[in-house]
């Protein structure tokens, strides 16, 4: 079974109990976003929104709400898939087992991008922005957004869909300094196809045409997010993972989805910027608002009976922690191909995804040598310098040597595999001055922060311990030490005020040199020790979003010495609040309390009550 559009994946849903209706009608404006989160926290179904408040459209969200039902959803394609991405990435495969591969090609060559010549659904009716849900999900958010746009660009010059690039960059609809139904912003990244195109077009008189579908078949947001093999276009993953493929219609100069459920067309303002956000971002912050490229609206098209899908952000895990998920599935075999040497490669979706990245290397050089990083480090350098791993902040790798067992997705383990072994005096390897991910605010600019690669490998140093040192008497204001993981060791510290308390975590340091650290080879410095060491997604969500490691960064008993910095005693990361730090995402007391009566009517809304 392929899905003919959005509304055909609801009915199905619904028919198999993975869709609820919520007929109660719902504000967009914060009520939507505290539901959904609601119901996801819950590991509940998809909803349909019947009364969107404020707009004449039905709303879905959830859908890709549980692992289970992401593999649902694409149930009937993905082992296909599977195949074509295996195939990629070894051609070789087909000779050693052919008739796995056999279907292959047929299935890549099926699903090309194909352009309808009649009756496209899309083209069914005309609406304004303002008559769009206008998703607001957290108090401080600028204005209504989108949040599963899929923005397709092609290169000055070109008509070749198979050049087209479909990216998700957040659309900020309404507020901050748009024109009502005019304007509408387009925040695009570090490391997005689209700035490819939109440096093109500005050496250019062609217009910067743009085009932003909203929803169709489920599978056509996800290519909107999937990381490329070289050489395929998201097109074509489309209709590989949607089981049909991605049908298109010319209107206007622009290219649009002839599936989608929404279709806006404009074009991308050369050398304009407008501000846009703030928005809640998917680190658990919001992104704070910054000058971004502004498009000029030139049609809204809708399909008969449409379903505005979106989604809602925050801390994770989310709704969106489900694609790291599926990019998984489709692209382990990659991996090897992608990194030589790599054995598994995890980045931390309850650390906001790039802060933090785990990876099991190999080594291979010099068996006959001492046990220490050599080829892991090269094989971080790759890491470091490629696409979207590139954003890695804090970059753990390690090896296991023969006969051991280690993935960087059972994150305790990988923990304490690493810790057992790291030598904080040659272990630490810093890129400082560089760019990190644009919501992460932990550097001391935007877009600009450090890096920091920890390698480790051969035989054990240490075993880690949870219990405190006997002579542990913690300095004025530093307080309730309280272990995450054997071997880390949270403690609160008092709150940071400015850049004199860097001097603080310095002080602390000198404080606790006499202490025997034995076991205990990780220290963190938090605003609410009982808090960050609660529970596992607690320790990553509040050290690795909230620090910068060359800055952050200290130790007991550091020293430099050939411009290498190390420490002789515990790694201490200072992972409190900065001044500079984005505000954390806080739902609104009214709101909540509202949607609390909503759920208290059971069946009505949803039947958690």
């Amino acid at each position: 079974m392929s899905y003919t559009s959005m509304r055909d994946c609801a009915n199905d849903l619904e028919r198999h109990g993975h869709l609820v209706r919520i007929k109660t009608p719902v504000d967009p404006r914060l009520e939507m976003g505290e539901i959904h989160r609601r119901v996801f926290e819950a590991g509940g179904p998809a909803l349909l929104f019947e009364r969107v408040k404020g707009s004449p459209f039905e709303a879905i969200s959830n859908i890709y709400g549980t692992y289970d039902r992401t593999d649902f959803l694409f149930r009937h394609t993905i082992e296909r898939l599977q195949r074509v991405i295996e195939l990629k990435a070894d051609p070789g495969s087909f000779f050693r087992n052919p008739l796995r591969y056999v279907t292959a090609p047929f299935t890549a060559l099926k699903a090309l991008p194909r352009k309808k010549r009649f009756g496209a659904p899309i083209l069914y009716g005309n609406t304004t922005i303002d008559q769009l849900p206008q998703l607001v999900s957290w108090p401080m958010d600028g204005g209504g957004f989108i949040t599963l746009p899929q923005v397709f660009t092609l290169p000055p010059g070109s008509s070749n869909m198979m050049e087209g690039n479909v990216g998700m960059y957040r659309i900020q609809m309404t507020g901050n300094d748009y024109v009502p139904n005019e304007e509408i912003g387009l925040h695009y990244q570090l490391h997005r196809g689209i700035g490819v195109h939109h440096t093109a077009y500005n050496e250019v008189e062609e217009p910067f045409r743009a085009s932003i579908f909203v929803g169709g078949p489920p599978s056509h947001a996800f290519a909107a997010i999937m990381p490329m093999p070289e050489g395929l276009s998201e097109l074509t993953f489309a209709g590989m993972l949607g089981g049909r493929p991605f049908g298109y219609v010319k209107k206007n100069g622009h290219v649009l989805s002839a599936d989608a459920d929404f279709v806006i067309t404009g074009i991308v303002q050369k050398g304009v910027k407008k501000p846009e956000g703030p928005f809640g971002d998917h680190l658990g912050y919001y992104s704070l608002q910054h000058d971004f490229p502004v498009m000029k609206v030139e049609r809204v098209y809708h399909r008969k009976n449409p379903l505005w899908h979106f989604t809602v952000v925050g801390r994770p895990p989310q709704e969106d922690s489900s694609f790291g998920y599926l990019i998984h599935q489709l692209v382990r075999q990659l991996t090897p191909q992608e990194f030589p040497g790599i054995q598994s490669i995890n980045a931390v979706d309850a650390a906001g995804v790039h802060p933090l990245l785990l990876a099991v290397g190999s080594e291979r050089y010099m068996p006959f040598r001492d046990k220490k990083p050599e080829e892991i480090l090269t094989q971080a350098n790759r890491i470091i310098g490629s696409g979207q791993t590139s954003l890695a902040k804090f970059l753990l790798i390690t090896a296991p040597e023969s006969g051991e067992q280690v993935s960087a997705k059972d994150i305790p383990a990988f923990f304490k595999y690493l810790l057992e072994r790291i030598d904080w005096r040659r272990d630490l390897h810093f890129y400082t001055k560089t760019t990190i991910d644009t919501l992460d605010y932990s550097g001391e600019d935007w877009n600009a922060g450090s890096k920091v690669v920890m390698a480790a490998r051969g035989n054990p140093l240490r075993q880690l311990r949870q219990e405190l040192p006997r002579e542990l008497h913690l300095p004025d204001g530093f307080s309730n030490p309280e272990f995450a993981l054997p071997g880390i060791l949270m403690i609160k510290a008092p709150a940071f005020t400015g850049t004199d308390s860097y001097t603080q975590a310095e002080a602390f340091c000198k404080a606790v040199s006499h202490v025997n650290w034995e076991g205990i080879p990780l220290l963190v410095l938090a605003d609410d020790s009982q808090f960050s060491a609660a529970t596992l997604n607690n320790f990553l969500w509040t050290t690795f979003t909230r620090a910068n490691p060359s800055r952050d960064i200290h130790g007991v008993d550091s020293f430099i010495r050939h411009k290498h910095w190390g420490c002789e005693g515990p790694l201490v990361i200072d992972a409190r609040i900065k001044p500079h730090h984005a505000p954390i995402l806080v739902e609104d007391p009214t709101v909540k309390a509202s949607v609390d009566k909503l759920f208290a009517k059971g069946g009505e809304l949803y039947g958690l009550g």
